[in-house]
């Protein structure tokens, strides 16, 4: 989004998602910045994509100062640099290693658009250095980092927000406040889905590196792999050793709402079915897959379709919501309310989403001190249903689990999912 939002505008839209949040998980705590009014310093990581949009969010916002465009990639540091000019006088530092933004003391935020491997490494290191973090989804690569994060941010008592912003839109806050309401009854189950029409990625070669990529850096935490002409910048999302597949890219927007709508935490029992069907590729991780969450008294499920873009209700990405006395139906930009004979009776407006305004809950909480709406304990319980589904997938057999203490019951070899090796002197300490 590149329009401006006034103060005023973006307070009053995370107020209303203040309260929709309002008594979810434990008590937050973080230290206020000095004061309401005081400009933000960040710093941001990955610029070759979605960082992209972190710079376009930020420097939409008023009292903000990008001081550093961080990417492994020589070619995209200029790029991003232009595009900060673009909107503030001063420019930045053009980096390639981001600990060089951690060491900087007046910077209060590192931003991370990077690669799925680096979010919770980067976000520890970051928390340790007195930053807040914004970082993307999913935020960690595996549960065990999930826990971590959420264990750096409390100790050192940082804001982190996580970047599924339809925790943050005036019109999904609305949809959920009104499922929660009892609009449909008792609400038993979610139907998530994604649809792409994404190409084949080919047999990659093993090549050196080009020159203006610092790979070594690119891999940082994880183990060391030969580099493939295939797989930077965006291919690394479907192998298990730097991504998680559709689940981790896109199940995690879906299936956040629907466990936000549905009210529920972790669950007794997870199933994944599907495969790679369209190519025979380099591509671990399938392309067609059918996930499904048992919370016990509700339920959930999440669809992909990566090659084939036709997806339900009209839409390539949705969450429909079963309730006793009808549906609630997400459908792309459409929210609509249906009785159980199909009727639709209501429709609500879809109105102010974008990133600004996630981006600019974030800024405001670092000011006041107050919960983010996407706080990193409460988002990373939506990315463990990520982790979850993907380790039924590689293991191939349903995941079951105590859901008050977040374990797998009975089954070693998904347990050894749980986390992952680390190259030496990477491996992350809360």
């Amino acid at each position: 989004m590149n329009t401006s939002l006034q103060r005023r505008q973006f307070l009053k839209i995370t107020g209303l998602a203040g309260a929709a949040l309002a008594g979810s998980g434990p008590a937050f705590s973080a230290r206020a910045a000095e004061s309401p009014g005081k400009k933000v310093v960040l710093g941001v990581m990955g610029t070759n994509g979605r960082g992209m949009d972190h710079v376009a969010a930020f420097t939409s916002l008023p009292n903000t100062e990008i001081a550093y465009v961080c990417d492994v990639d020589s070619r995209a540091l200029e790029k991003a640099a232009a595009a900060v000019m673009r909107r503030q006088e001063k420019r930045p530092q053009s980096v390639t290693d981001f600990r060089q933004i951690l060491d900087d003391k007046a910077v209060d935020v590192l931003s991370i658009a990077a690669p799925n491997h680096w979010h919770a490494p980067a976000t520890i290191l970051a928390c340790a250095a007195g930053k807040h973090v914004y970082v993307e989804k999913p935020g960690s690569h595996n549960p065990r980092e999930g826990e971590w994060t959420v264990a750096a941010a409390r100790k050192y008592k940082r804001v982190v927000q996580m970047g599924n912003q339809r925790r943050s839109w005036p019109a999904m806050i609305e949809a959920i406040q009104r499922l929660h309401a009892g609009e449909i009854g008792k609400v038993l189950f979610a139907r998530t889905w994604y649809n792409n029409r994404r190409p084949a990625i080919g047999r990659g070669k093993a090549t050196p590196p080009p020159d203006w990529l610092d790979y070594k850096l690119w891999q940082g935490p994880a183990p060391e792999r030969p580099y493939k002409d295939n797989l930077v910048h965006y291919h690394w999302h479907w192998h298990w050793h730097w991504g998680n597949g559709e689940l981790g890219n896109n199940g995690i927007h879906a299936l956040d709402v629907a466990r936000w709508g549905l009210g529920v935490e972790c669950p007794v029992r997870v199933t994944c079915g599907g495969g790679r069907y369209h190519y025979q590729d380099d591509q671990e991780t399938p392309d067609t897959y059918v996930t499904t969450f048992d919370f016990g008294d509700k339920g959930a499920s999440w669809e992909s379709h990566s090659c084939h873009p036709r997806g339900f209700e009209g839409a390539q990405f949705g969450i429909h919501f079963y309730g006793e006395n009808g549906s609630l139906v997400i459908a792309g930009n459409t929210i609509k309310i249906y009785d159980l004979s199909g009727k639709e009776i209501s429709t609500i407006n879809n109105r102010g989403g974008g990133d600004a305004v996630h981006f600019a809950n974030f800024l405001e909480c670092i000011r006041d001190g107050k919960k983010p709406n996407s706080d990193i304990e409460e988002c990373q319980k939506s990315t463990l249903l990520c982790h979850l589904g993907n380790i039924a997938f590689r293991t191939g057999r349903a995941i079951n689990l105590d859901p008050k203490t977040r374990r797998i019951l009975g089954d070693e070899d998904a347990v050894k999912l749980w986390g992952r090796e680390y190259r030496p002197g990477w491996e992350p300490k809360v």
